[in-house]
């Protein structure tokens, strides 16, 4: 039997101590998110596309707005009043992030656009001296953030790209990863610790400690990872690990990239320009000392000082309380997806984090969304840019699924109650 089949039995792993319990008030907590309350096409909003990017509490948004009407200035330099204030509350949210991921320094705190610029920069910079001969290994899981960049930097180069497969339950092979690991030529190791297409939870330390074995070092996209569970980079002992503002209940435009200090320091700039300077000449340029070294130009002051603000307002909630309250979605709606004929579930790794990847024969993904969404049901609908996945299991696309704290079993039901009539509409 296979086991994406609708019948097929998907072990679930807490990603929290089996001890773990919820004890949120989740009616509480939506009430801080005031996209909530709107309905679509006349129905209650039900947003299950969180792996795409996460709703904003009103902190966040509150935050925001006083920044640009109560002291918004250009940060680092400035003397006067709203200058100093700016300043202060930007580089407040670097200590934020330095103690949210727990690095050694808010040195090792580079902020980005996003993942996707964050890897890009590892690229263009750390990637700089590789020749051809040089490999980067990845896995076949991997976003097109953890794809396209090193292909780029290959082209550049003469490098070359190896990818480590994964079975069809979702799971990286770890033997065929160390294997590639072996060749001797392996600059550098990237790879995502949750698989935004599959839900897979990679272990990440235990690739981490292969690849050091061989004086590798490794990059972390950590996306899909960040809003779920805790990050400690110095017990991973991870060089690299980037993540997204958007997905961690903060504003679009903010991306965090951290990098071990000794390497950071070693790496060329990756853009030029102001505040990434200490003495400029026409002769030369002297670059600044980090983080600055990789934040050219005007940075997207308030939205960092919201994704600040985002981090406060998870932390208080507790990480181990949100996983443990997205495992019970998972499982309730993994053990209702099963009970819908055709229905097969992409990913059924034994851990596995809050999201459901799904076709159902007979109907396109596409058509599957849209008629979810007139049901106000807001799911993702295509190959979630890993279009590499979707050639593994033979399909074009799937319906997508992801959770968030805010979710509740109602919601759940609502989603299996939408999928039940797109069967109807199709006749299936």
């Amino acid at each position: 039997m296979s086991l994406h089949s609708a019948t097929a039995p998907l072990p679930l792993t807490p990603l929290t101590s089996a001890t773990t319990r919820s004890t949120l008030d989740i009616a509480r907590i939506r009430a801080e998110f005031p996209i909530l309350r709107r309905k679509v096409h006349d129905k209650p909003l039900v947003y299950l596309d969180n792996a795409a990017s996460v709703q904003k509490p009103k902190a966040v948004i509150d935050a925001i707005s006083e920044c640009y009407t109560g002291y918004y200035a250009n940060i680092h330099r400035g003397v006067h009043l709203l200058s100093e204030r700016s300043t202060l509350a930007y580089e407040g949210t670097r200590e934020k992030v330095r103690a949210f991921l727990n690095a050694a320094s808010t040195q090792e705190i580079i902020f980005t656009r996003n993942a996707t610029e964050s890897i890009n920069l590892v690229a263009s910079s750390f990637g700089s001296d590789f020749k051809p001969g040089d490999e980067v290994v990845i896995t076949g899981m991997e976003h097109h953030s953890n794809i396209v960049p090193w292909q780029l930097l290959c082209q550049r180069t003469g490098a070359t790209l190896k990818v480590a497969p994964f079975t069809e339950t979702g799971e990286l092979i770890l033997e065929e990863y160390e294997r590639l690991l072996d060749s001797g030529r392996v600059k550098l190791a990237a790879f995502v610790h949750i698989s935004n297409a599959l839900g897979t939870v990679n272990p990440v330390k235990r690739m981490t400690e292969l690849a050091h074995a061989r004086g590798i070092p490794v990059l972390i996209d950590g996306a899909q990872s960040v809003p779920h569970l805790a990050v400690d980079v110095q017990a991973l002992d991870c060089d690299f690990y980037a993540f997204s503002s958007h997905k961690v209940y903060g504003p679009s435009g903010v991306g965090v990239l951290y990098g071990k200090k000794a390497l950071l320091q070693a790496m060329p700039p990756y853009q030029g320009g102001g505040d990434m300077i200490s003495v400029v000449t026409f002769e030369k340029t002297e670059y600044a000392d980090l983080p600055n070294k990789f934040e050219a130009g005007t940075p997207n002051i308030a939205d960092v000082i919201g994704l600040g603000v985002a981090l406060d307002w998870l932390t208080a909630i507790g990480l181990d309380q949100v996983a443990a309250h997205e495992h019970a979605l998972l499982e309730h709606a993994t053990r209702q997806l099963r009970e819908i004929p055709g229905l097969r579930i992409m990913g059924t790794a034994r851990d596995k984090a809050a999201l459901v990847a799904f076709t159902l024969q007979g109907a396109h993904p596409h058509d599957i969304g849209t008629i979810l969404d007139r049901e106000g049901v807001a799911i993702r609908a295509g190959h979630h840019c890993a279009q590499p996945v979707m050639q593994h299991y033979g399909v074009p696309a799937t319906a997508r699924a992801s959770f968030a704290v805010y979710n509740t079993h109602d919601e759940i039901d609502a989603l299996i109650k939408a999928l039940w009539k797109v069967k109807e509409m199709f006749e299936l």
